[in-house]
């Protein structure tokens, strides 16, 4: 999508797939599964408290399974995704951008 948006904005350079190469992640972790107990949807963005734990975990161990509200990470494998017109939208933000274009 990224390219797909970019040629949009800059003209079409060609795209070569060229697969996953080894080590790539497929995804981005934006928030993890604790960070997620700990956050408050405003609605365009998410605000995680800080972790204020002490480094003393013993006061934090559970005996048996514990359940939260929050089975997962927060990735952008699970998030929404944008299509190519929203990523221009997105990108046409920056300033660089729109100076790079004039």
């Amino acid at each position: 999508m990224l390219a797909q948006a970019v040629q949009k904005l800059f003209g079409d350079t060609g795209t070569q797939i060229i697969g996953t190469r080894h080590g790539e992640k497929l995804y981005e972790t934006l928030m993890t599964r604790e960070e997620r107990l700990r956050s408050e949807d405003m609605g365009d963005y998410f605000r995680v408290a800080a972790d204020n734990r002490d480094l003393n975990y013993d006061q934090f161990v559970v005996k048996g399974q514990v359940e939260t509200e929050a089975e997962d990470s927060y990735t952008s494998h699970n998030t929404r995704l944008l299509d190519v017109d929203a990523t221009v939208e997105k990108i046409l933000t920056t300033d660089y951008v729109k100076e790079a274009l004039r």
